[in-house]
Parts: structure tokens; sequence; C-alpha cells
């Protein structure tokens, strides 16, 4: 599986996020250890516990410093040991891939679950309506059957950063092969065809479930979403399903680390005691639609307490990194993008030098069938050369990039809006691919189209073009709200170079491609 670890590791660790439950620390290293607060390395969905654990707070005196990722890139921040010193505690929406990298599971001295949520699909009534399905009878199956009969499309998260994600994965490969015990590489290759035709219906793809949800609201054209049943039940107008042969449960388990102090690993203790009183219980299922794990706590209205069975996990972390390494390099759809690079004259010397050893680095994580367009622009956009890498023969389209990579020239001045008109019409529009725009830029736009020209251009798309997305980099001395604006218009998301890493914002985005 062609994926980068070590920039992953060096932006979670530099891009800490804020807290809202108490006030920062006062030391100089966001990192130490402040007596009385929990630094908790988070899955990025439980931004949502903020109010719960303000009120924990108020109980127990604990403060949670949470920073968030993507379950499965803090797995492999444990399994580095780059978590060691930075926290005290690992919140992740399931354990179960944890426990497959022997390295990241000595980690790890201690596990409460706290609550839980099952994987659901999230469909507009009126499509429930059109396949005649009941809610409550609906199998895996019978959505594969659809997808297939074009009658359904959804999005999902990207299974190699988000759990929810991967979890969807799991619950769709086991019950399309008829696993009765824990995923094998034989049933992965049992349900191979089926999963194929199943990730046909795929429109959407995300690093979080926060943008799935805007994305899926914006575009208007998909049918349904899967994800956590606690995800789905906080967007309006969705009917949400949960399989009848099985799903996969998380249920986000409360860890101390093992290079945690005595008094870290007791104020964990704490803090799960008090997540699992009543009083919390209550607050989470009603505030977040997750289900208590508390019998005496009733699921929170809307939550349907039928029983159903939890599908098996794969047995070997060879079988779960063979599943997403099929989903990336053969079941999914392709994904053409465009990196429109700032190359002007205040790229020279150092930020340059960032700049392509970022690409170069990236290119590990490029997939089979994936095309890669580098757009370099200063006062105008200096060329454009497309390459793809292809399943027979990888390494060229690879060595192809890194070669227009290690060209890039700095020089003029900073064309930004006639640089993405330039990348739009390049693109056209393909519903059969995830398609989008990369814009890194140091500075501000000093030639060219004009920020209004821009919008009136946006404007004028239509269809699937209009749907492309651009994924600006703040980087140098770029204008925030200049390129907040811009994902804004095109439904892309702002990623920050300047708190963390260029390469970090690079891979971050991978997970939206």
């Amino acid at each position: 599986m062609r994926r980068r670890i070590a920039s992953l590791a060096l932006a979670a660790l530099t891009l800490l996020s804020a807290c809202t439950t108490g006030q920062e620390t006062p030391d100089d290293d966001p990192t130490a250890y402040t007596p009385g607060t929990l630094r908790v390395l988070a899955s990025s969905e439980l931004s949502d516990m903020s109010p719960v654990l303000d009120q924990v707070r108020e109980r127990t005196g604990i403060t949670v410093r949470p920073t968030y990722l993507g379950t499965l890139d803090a797995v492999d921040l444990l399994a580095r040991g780059k978590a060691d010193q930075a926290y005290d505690a690992v919140w992740l929406a399931s354990n179960d891939y944890l426990r497959l990298r022997p390295e990241a599971r000595e980690k790890v001295v201690s596990e409460t679950p706290i609550m839980s949520s099952p994987v659901a699909i999230g469909v507009k009534p009126a499509t429930v309506r059109s396949l005649g399905w009941s809610p409550e009878d609906v199998t895996w199956s019978q959505v594969e059957r659809a997808v297939g009969d074009g009658e359904l499309t959804y999005g999902m998260t990207d299974p190699a950063r988000s759990n929810s994600g991967f979890a969807t994965l799991v619950s769709v490969a086991s019950a399309l092969s008829g696993a009765q015990s824990a995923l094998t590489d034989a049933d992965v290759r049992k349900a191979t065809p089926r999963l194929r035709e199943f990730f046909q219906g795929q429109k959407l793809t995300s690093g979080s479930s926060g943008w799935l949800a805007g994305a899926y609201t914006r575009r208007g054209n998909v049918d349904a979403l899967l994800n956590y049943e606690s995800v789905l039940k906080g967007i309006p107008d969705l009917t949400v399903i949960r399989p009848k042969d099985g799903v996969v449960t998380a249920d986000y388990p409360l860890s101390s680390l093992a290079a945690a102090g005595p008094e870290a690993r007791e104020n964990v203790r704490r803090l799960a005691e008090a997540l699992r009183s009543p009083e919390s219980q209550r607050a989470i299922t009603d505030h977040t639609y997750r289900r208590p794990v508390v019998a005496s706590v009733t699921p929170a209205s809307g939550l349907d307490t039928t029983r159903r069975r939890e599908l098996p996990f794969p047995g070997s972390r060879s079988v779960a990194d063979g599943l997403l390494d099929s989903y990336e390099n053969e079941l999914r759809r392709p994904s053409p993008t465009v990196y429109v690079l700032d190359t002007a004259g205040s790229m020279r010397g150092d930020r340059l030098t960032r700049l392509k050893a970022a690409l170069t680095g990236l290119t590990a994580d490029f997939r089979d069938r994936e095309e890669v367009t580098l757009m370099p622009f200063g006062s105008a956009v200096k060329s454009v050369r497309t390459h793809v890498v292809d399943p027979e023969d990888p390494q060229s389209g690879l060595d192809g990039i890194r070669r227009d990579t290690q060209a890039l020239l700095a020089e003029g001045d900073t064309a930004i809006y006639t640089s993405l008109e330039k990348a739009y019409e390049h693109l056209g529009g393909d519903g059969e691919a995830f398609t989008s725009i990369v814009l890194m830029t140091d500075g501000e736009n000093t030639a060219g189209a004009t920020a209004a020209a821009f919008e009136t251009f946006h404007g004028s798309l239509t269809g699937e073009q209009r749907d492309i997305p651009v994924f600006p980099i703040l980087f140098g001395d770029s204008d925030r709200a200049e390129l907040e604006r811009i994902a804004e218009l095109t439904g892309g998301r702002l990623f920050d170079a300047q708190q963390g890493s260029l390469d970090g914002a690079f891979e971050e985005i991978r997970g939206y491609q």
C-alpha cells in the first residue's frame, strides 16, 4: 500500500488543535504535560464532544486538550513512537485497527468504551420511496443492486484516513462475501467483483465526515451517505438505515498510553469514569446521537434500538491493509487532480525547495490509475504537464512527476485566478472520477483575473464542472481570507501550511481526492 507515514506524524505533532474545553497551556511547549490537563490524541469526529467535556471539567477539574486526527493516521503515529511524550491518552473511534499493529498496541495500557455508533446509510426519503425499500429490512446486497441498476449514488470518507470509511469498507466486504467470522484474504477475493460494482456508486470522497456532509448538501445530486449513524442523524432530511445483514460499530474507547505518568493515568481513569456516569451518558446521546454504553441510560429519541449483527473485523493486519490497498488502487473511482502551483518570484530559495521536496515525497502516495497534472504559474500559467499512474507501469508516471517537479523555476508575478480558470478548463467535467484542484500559493493575487472575475467565471460553470472543489494551501505570505473565499466558493477546504508543514498539508488533502 503506497502511503506516506512520516509526514503525517510530523504534521500531527505540529498542528495541535485548539481546545474548547479549558484554557491553553501556558507552557512554551504545546506538547508538555500540565497538571490537571490531559493531552488526548482523538479521532476527528470527536470535536462534537466539546460541550460534554466542558461539563466533565466542571465536575472533575480535568481539562482535555485534544489533537484531532483520522483514526488510521493516529494509529500510524502511535506505531512510530511519535506520540509517546506528546500525549497522555488516545481516544479513537475504535481500537480494532490498533490491535492489528503490535507496535501500536503495546503503547496502550487501558481501554474503556465510552459510547457507540454503528455504520449506517443515510438515504434521501424520495430515493427510499422510489426504491420501494422498507428501512428496517434493507440489506447491503439490496444497496449493491440499487447501485448496479444506476438507482443509487453515495458519498463516504476515505478508508485509508478515516475510521468511518474503513468501518464502512469492512461492513460492505463482510456482508457481500458472506463472511461468518473475521475477514480473510479469501473473503476479500470472493467479494471483489461485487465490491467493484458497489463502489461505482461512490460520487463523493472525503478525509472528514464534516466536509462530506457539507459537500453532500451543497451538491444535492447524491442520493445517500455512508457513515456512522451519529453523523447521519445530524443531517436533515435523511432516512437512516442500519442494514439488516450487519454493521461494524465504533465503541470510542478512551485509552491510557504507556508513556504517560501515574498522575496522567489516574486522570484518564477519572475522565472515563465521569464520561460513563448516567449524567454524561445522557448528555452524549442527546447531543451527539451516539448510543450510551451504560444500560440504565436510554438512547436518544430517534435511535432505533432493534438489534443488528456485529460484522467481523479483519483477523490480521495483512488482510486489513490488503483490503485498503484494493480499495485505493482497484475499487474506487480514479482521481484526476490539477496541482496549481505558485512559482512566482517570491517562491525563490527555501520556499521553492520546500515545494519540490513536498511534491517529490507525495509521489509515494499516488494511486494506480491516478491522473496528475502539474500547472505551475507566475504572471500566467507556465506549462501544463499531465502524468498517469498506469497500473502496468506506475514508475514511469511517477518519474515524470518528479522530473517536472525538479524543473520548476521561480519567476514572475502571481496570477492566482487566471490560473484557476485554466485548471477548470483543463479538467472539464467527469462524473466518473473524483476530480479536484489543489492550489498552493505563497502570496496574494497580483496579476491577471480579479477575484470578482473568477466568481463570475465560476458562476458560469455548469454540471459536474461546477462541482470540482479547490483545496487551497495557506503558505508563506498568502492571504487567508482570499484562500478561504476560494474554498467556500468552490466547495473545497483550506489547509494550513503556515502553522504546520507543507508536505503535511499536501498529504492531508489526499483524503479528499
